[in-house]
Protein backbone atom coordinates (compact mmCIF):
# COMPACT_ATOMS: atom_id res chain seq x y z
CA UNK A 1 0.00 0.00 0.00
CA UNK A 2 1.48 3.16 -1.27
CA UNK A 3 1.75 5.81 1.93
CA UNK A 4 0.24 9.54 1.23
CA UNK A 5 1.63 12.35 2.51
CA UNK A 6 -0.30 14.59 4.97
CA UNK A 7 -2.44 16.85 3.19
CA UNK A 8 -2.19 21.11 4.28
CA UNK A 9 -5.54 21.56 6.40
CA UNK A 10 -6.20 25.16 6.60
CA UNK A 11 -8.34 27.11 8.73
CA UNK A 12 -12.03 26.35 8.82
CA UNK A 13 -14.79 28.96 8.06
CA UNK A 14 -15.99 30.63 5.17
CA UNK A 15 -13.02 31.16 2.63
CA UNK A 16 -13.18 34.59 1.31
CA UNK A 17 -12.00 33.14 -1.75
CA UNK A 18 -15.77 31.90 -1.95
CA UNK A 19 -16.65 35.22 -4.25
CA UNK A 20 -14.67 35.16 -6.62
CA UNK A 21 -14.14 38.02 -9.17
CA UNK A 22 -14.45 35.83 -12.14
CA UNK A 23 -14.09 32.10 -12.90
CA UNK A 24 -11.29 33.40 -15.34
CA UNK A 25 -9.74 34.30 -11.94
CA UNK A 26 -10.46 31.37 -10.34
CA UNK A 27 -9.40 29.15 -12.92
CA UNK A 28 -5.81 31.02 -13.00
CA UNK A 29 -5.69 31.32 -9.76
CA UNK A 30 -6.16 27.03 -9.93
CA UNK A 31 -3.32 26.92 -12.20
CA UNK A 32 -0.97 28.70 -10.55
CA UNK A 33 -1.90 26.15 -6.99
CA UNK A 34 -0.84 23.12 -9.54
CA UNK A 35 2.35 24.76 -10.30
CA UNK A 36 3.71 23.81 -6.78
CA UNK A 37 5.99 21.50 -5.58
CA UNK A 38 3.48 20.16 -3.30
CA UNK A 39 0.54 19.44 -6.10
CA UNK A 40 3.57 17.54 -7.70
CA UNK A 41 3.96 15.26 -5.13
CA UNK A 42 -0.02 14.82 -4.36
CA UNK A 43 -0.38 14.61 -8.30
CA UNK A 44 2.31 11.19 -8.01
CA UNK A 45 -0.43 10.35 -5.30
CA UNK A 46 -3.15 11.00 -7.84
CA UNK A 47 -1.97 8.87 -10.49
CA UNK A 48 -1.04 5.83 -8.02
CA UNK A 49 -4.97 5.46 -6.43
CA UNK A 50 -6.15 6.10 -9.80
CA UNK A 51 -4.52 3.41 -11.15
CA UNK A 52 -5.20 1.17 -7.91
CA UNK A 53 -8.78 2.49 -8.45
CA UNK A 54 -9.26 1.23 -11.95
CA UNK A 55 -8.07 -2.53 -10.63
CA UNK A 56 -10.65 -2.04 -7.88
CA UNK A 57 -13.49 -0.85 -9.65
CA UNK A 58 -14.97 -3.99 -10.85
CA UNK A 59 -15.40 -4.96 -7.24
CA UNK A 60 -17.24 -1.84 -6.85
CA UNK A 61 -19.56 -3.15 -9.24
CA UNK A 62 -21.10 -5.42 -6.52
CA UNK A 63 -24.06 -4.84 -4.62
CA UNK A 64 -22.16 -2.99 -1.25
CA UNK A 65 -22.40 -5.15 1.78
CA UNK A 66 -24.53 -3.99 4.72
CA UNK A 67 -23.73 -2.55 7.76
CA UNK A 68 -22.98 -4.76 10.64
CA UNK A 69 -25.24 -6.67 12.39
CA UNK A 70 -25.33 -5.06 16.42
CA UNK A 71 -22.87 -2.76 17.68
CA UNK A 72 -19.85 -5.44 17.08
CA UNK A 73 -17.72 -3.72 19.26
CA UNK A 74 -14.74 -5.56 20.72
CA UNK A 75 -13.02 -4.30 23.39
CA UNK A 76 -10.55 -7.36 24.59
CA UNK A 77 -7.18 -6.16 22.39
CA UNK A 78 -7.49 -2.48 23.63
CA UNK A 79 -6.10 -0.35 26.14
CA UNK A 80 -7.93 0.75 29.35
CA UNK A 81 -7.85 4.34 28.02
CA UNK A 82 -9.17 3.18 24.21
CA UNK A 83 -11.80 0.82 26.12
CA UNK A 84 -12.68 4.12 28.12
CA UNK A 85 -13.10 6.27 24.91
CA UNK A 86 -15.24 3.30 23.32
CA UNK A 87 -17.94 3.06 26.25
CA UNK A 88 -18.12 6.96 26.24
CA UNK A 89 -18.87 7.08 22.13
CA UNK A 90 -21.68 4.42 22.28
CA UNK A 91 -23.93 6.49 20.28
CA UNK A 92 -21.42 8.66 18.25
CA UNK A 93 -19.52 5.74 17.14
CA UNK A 94 -22.84 3.58 16.45
CA UNK A 95 -24.52 6.34 14.22
CA UNK A 96 -24.94 5.01 11.06
CA UNK A 97 -22.55 5.88 8.05
CA UNK A 98 -23.75 6.33 4.73
CA UNK A 99 -20.90 6.32 1.75
CA UNK A 100 -22.17 8.06 -1.85
CA UNK A 101 -19.43 8.20 -4.71
CA UNK A 102 -19.06 10.11 -7.45
CA UNK A 103 -19.70 10.46 -11.34
CA UNK A 104 -19.49 7.10 -13.18
CA UNK A 105 -17.85 5.27 -10.20
CA UNK A 106 -18.94 2.99 -7.26
CA UNK A 107 -18.60 2.33 -3.59
CA UNK A 108 -15.02 0.89 -4.03
CA UNK A 109 -13.44 4.58 -4.28
CA UNK A 110 -13.96 4.34 -0.60
CA UNK A 111 -12.24 1.07 0.31
CA UNK A 112 -9.59 2.66 2.34
CA UNK A 113 -11.83 5.62 4.22
CA UNK A 114 -13.70 2.43 4.75
CA UNK A 115 -11.55 0.68 6.64
CA UNK A 116 -10.07 3.34 8.34
CA UNK A 117 -13.38 4.40 9.76
CA UNK A 118 -14.40 0.83 11.24
CA UNK A 119 -10.82 0.75 12.48
CA UNK A 120 -11.54 4.12 14.36
CA UNK A 121 -14.53 2.40 16.18
CA UNK A 122 -17.47 3.16 14.06
CA UNK A 123 -19.21 -0.43 13.47
CA UNK A 124 -22.15 0.89 10.82
CA UNK A 125 -20.73 1.56 7.30
CA UNK A 126 -22.77 1.66 4.83
CA UNK A 127 -22.83 2.06 1.24
CA UNK A 128 -24.66 2.54 -1.83
CA UNK A 129 -24.14 2.35 -5.89
CA UNK A 130 -26.38 4.56 -8.24
CA UNK A 131 -26.86 3.52 -11.45
CA UNK A 132 -23.33 5.45 -14.13
CA UNK A 133 -26.51 5.98 -16.49
CA UNK A 134 -28.10 8.44 -13.86
CA UNK A 135 -29.06 12.09 -15.86
CA UNK A 136 -31.04 13.50 -13.29
CA UNK A 137 -29.90 14.73 -10.03
CA UNK A 138 -33.30 14.80 -8.50
CA UNK A 139 -33.52 11.19 -9.61
CA UNK A 140 -30.50 9.99 -7.66
CA UNK A 141 -31.50 12.02 -4.86
CA UNK A 142 -34.73 9.89 -4.88
CA UNK A 143 -33.13 6.69 -4.72
CA UNK A 144 -30.54 8.12 -2.03
CA UNK A 145 -33.88 8.98 0.00
CA UNK A 146 -35.06 5.19 -0.43
CA UNK A 147 -31.79 3.89 0.75
CA UNK A 148 -31.37 6.02 3.91
CA UNK A 149 -35.38 4.99 4.91
CA UNK A 150 -33.92 1.75 4.51
CA UNK A 151 -31.04 1.71 6.65
CA UNK A 152 -32.95 3.85 9.23
CA UNK A 153 -35.77 0.78 9.39
CA UNK A 154 -32.88 -1.89 9.63
CA UNK A 155 -30.54 0.06 11.81
CA UNK A 156 -33.61 1.67 14.60
CA UNK A 157 -31.78 5.24 14.13
CA UNK A 158 -33.80 8.02 13.24
CA UNK A 159 -30.57 10.15 11.46
CA UNK A 160 -27.25 9.15 10.23
CA UNK A 161 -24.38 10.70 8.50
CA UNK A 162 -23.39 10.43 4.97
CA UNK A 163 -19.86 10.81 3.69
CA UNK A 164 -20.32 11.77 -0.30
CA UNK A 165 -17.38 12.34 -2.92
CA UNK A 166 -17.72 14.54 -5.81
CA UNK A 167 -21.22 14.13 -7.60
CA UNK A 168 -22.41 11.95 -4.68
CA UNK A 169 -22.19 15.70 -2.34
CA UNK A 170 -24.50 17.57 -4.83
CA UNK A 171 -27.19 14.28 -4.93
CA UNK A 172 -27.13 13.94 -1.36
CA UNK A 173 -26.92 17.68 -0.82
CA UNK A 174 -30.66 17.98 -2.91
CA UNK A 175 -31.80 15.25 -0.94
CA UNK A 176 -31.20 17.34 2.43
CA UNK A 177 -31.98 20.93 1.74
CA UNK A 178 -34.41 20.04 -1.08
CA UNK A 179 -36.26 17.07 -0.34
CA UNK A 180 -36.81 17.09 3.46
CA UNK A 181 -33.58 14.93 3.87
CA UNK A 182 -32.20 16.85 7.36
CA UNK A 183 -34.60 14.90 9.48
CA UNK A 184 -32.76 11.99 8.29
CA UNK A 185 -28.94 13.16 7.93
CA UNK A 186 -27.55 14.66 10.98
CA UNK A 187 -23.98 15.87 9.36
CA UNK A 188 -23.08 15.64 4.95
CA UNK A 189 -19.82 15.37 4.65
CA UNK A 190 -18.66 16.13 1.27
CA UNK A 191 -15.40 15.71 -0.93
CA UNK A 192 -14.73 17.71 -3.48
CA UNK A 193 -18.57 18.35 -4.38
CA UNK A 194 -19.01 21.32 -6.95
CA UNK A 195 -21.39 22.20 -5.19
CA UNK A 196 -21.69 25.82 -7.73
CA UNK A 197 -20.96 23.87 -10.54
CA UNK A 198 -17.66 23.02 -12.53
CA UNK A 199 -16.27 23.97 -15.95
CA UNK A 200 -15.23 20.63 -16.68
CA UNK A 201 -19.08 19.25 -16.93
CA UNK A 202 -18.90 21.90 -20.34
CA UNK A 203 -16.27 19.26 -21.60
CA UNK A 204 -18.70 16.50 -21.67
CA UNK A 205 -22.09 17.42 -22.51
CA UNK A 206 -24.98 14.86 -20.91
CA UNK A 207 -28.38 15.60 -19.39
CA UNK A 208 -26.62 15.18 -16.21
CA UNK A 209 -23.13 16.96 -16.51
CA UNK A 210 -25.21 19.74 -17.83
CA UNK A 211 -27.20 20.14 -14.38
CA UNK A 212 -23.43 20.86 -12.98
CA UNK A 213 -22.27 23.55 -14.93
CA UNK A 214 -22.19 26.77 -12.84
CA UNK A 215 -25.89 28.88 -13.07
CA UNK A 216 -27.49 26.02 -14.58
CA UNK A 217 -31.15 25.54 -13.61
CA UNK A 218 -30.16 22.30 -11.15
CA UNK A 219 -27.68 25.05 -9.53
CA UNK A 220 -29.62 28.31 -8.69
CA UNK A 221 -32.25 25.32 -7.24
CA UNK A 222 -30.02 23.84 -5.58
CA UNK A 223 -28.16 27.02 -3.93
CA UNK A 224 -31.41 28.49 -3.08
CA UNK A 225 -31.94 29.16 0.74
CA UNK A 226 -32.81 26.37 2.90
CA UNK A 227 -34.49 28.33 5.97
CA UNK A 228 -33.90 26.16 9.42
CA UNK A 229 -32.11 23.14 7.67
CA UNK A 230 -30.95 20.59 10.39
CA UNK A 231 -28.33 19.06 8.97
CA UNK A 232 -24.72 20.25 9.21
CA UNK A 233 -22.73 20.01 6.31
CA UNK A 234 -18.42 19.49 6.55
CA UNK A 235 -17.24 20.14 2.74
CA UNK A 236 -14.08 19.86 2.17
CA UNK A 237 -12.14 21.03 -1.34
CA UNK A 238 -8.85 21.48 -2.36
CA UNK A 239 -7.39 23.97 -4.17
CA UNK A 240 -5.76 21.97 -6.76
CA UNK A 241 -8.96 19.78 -7.17
CA UNK A 242 -8.36 18.89 -10.77
CA UNK A 243 -12.62 17.81 -11.78
CA UNK A 244 -14.02 20.89 -10.08
CA UNK A 245 -13.36 24.44 -11.85
CA UNK A 246 -12.50 26.75 -10.13
CA UNK A 247 -11.50 24.21 -7.53
CA UNK A 248 -13.11 27.05 -4.87
CA UNK A 249 -16.46 25.69 -5.86
CA UNK A 250 -16.49 22.96 -4.09
CA UNK A 251 -16.64 25.04 -0.53
CA UNK A 252 -19.91 26.06 0.33
CA UNK A 253 -22.11 28.87 1.07
CA UNK A 254 -25.83 28.52 1.40
CA UNK A 255 -28.61 30.16 3.59
CA UNK A 256 -29.95 28.56 6.19
CA UNK A 257 -27.55 25.39 6.53
CA UNK A 258 -24.93 25.38 8.65
CA UNK A 259 -21.54 24.90 6.92
CA UNK A 260 -18.08 24.29 7.40
CA UNK A 261 -15.33 24.59 4.71
CA UNK A 262 -12.38 22.60 5.13
CA UNK A 263 -9.23 23.94 2.68
CA UNK A 264 -6.77 21.28 1.80
CA UNK A 265 -3.80 22.45 -0.16
CA UNK A 266 -2.18 20.31 -3.61
CA UNK A 267 -4.82 16.98 -3.05
CA UNK A 268 -6.16 15.41 -6.16
CA UNK A 269 -10.19 14.76 -6.78
CA UNK A 270 -9.28 11.29 -6.91
CA UNK A 271 -7.58 11.48 -3.71
CA UNK A 272 -10.08 13.42 -1.39
CA UNK A 273 -11.12 10.20 -0.05
CA UNK A 274 -7.92 7.93 0.76
CA UNK A 275 -5.58 10.93 3.14
CA UNK A 276 -5.06 9.59 6.62
CA UNK A 277 -5.81 13.23 8.08
CA UNK A 278 -8.82 13.83 5.96
CA UNK A 279 -10.35 10.09 7.18
CA UNK A 280 -9.26 11.21 10.75
CA UNK A 281 -10.90 14.43 10.13
CA UNK A 282 -14.37 13.01 9.37
CA UNK A 283 -13.80 10.70 12.34
CA UNK A 284 -13.65 13.52 14.67
CA UNK A 285 -16.44 15.30 13.02
CA UNK A 286 -18.95 12.77 13.24
CA UNK A 287 -18.54 11.97 16.85
CA UNK A 288 -20.11 15.45 17.65
CA UNK A 289 -24.14 14.94 17.62
CA UNK A 290 -24.85 17.88 20.16
CA UNK A 291 -26.34 21.11 18.45
CA UNK A 292 -23.40 23.29 18.75
CA UNK A 293 -20.83 20.62 17.38
CA UNK A 294 -19.10 19.90 20.67
CA UNK A 295 -17.17 16.97 20.76
CA UNK A 296 -19.04 14.17 22.67
CA UNK A 297 -16.57 11.34 22.37
CA UNK A 298 -12.96 10.97 21.41
CA UNK A 299 -11.59 9.24 18.42
CA UNK A 300 -8.04 7.89 18.05
CA UNK A 301 -5.59 8.92 15.34
CA UNK A 302 -4.09 5.89 14.06
CA UNK A 303 -0.94 7.43 12.90
CA UNK A 304 1.47 4.65 12.57
CA UNK A 305 -0.24 3.00 9.55
CA UNK A 306 -2.05 4.76 6.75
CA UNK A 307 -5.88 5.01 6.40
Amino acid sequence: MVHQPEAMIAAEGNDPALTPRSLRHGVCQQLRQMATAQAAVFAAVELVWATTHISLYPFGARRPRRGAVGHGYRVEHLSPLKRGMLVSGVAELGTPILLLHGLADNHSIFTLLRRGLLRRGFSRVFAMNYSVRTKDIRTAAAQLAEEIEAIVEETGHERIHVVAHSLGGVIARYYVTRLGGDERVHTLVTLGAPHTGTLLAHVLPSALTRQLRPGSALMQELNQPSPGCSTRIIAFWSDTDEAVVPAVNAALQQEGVATTNIRLRGVGHLSLPILPSVVHRIATSLTQLDSEGTPTASITHISSRPA
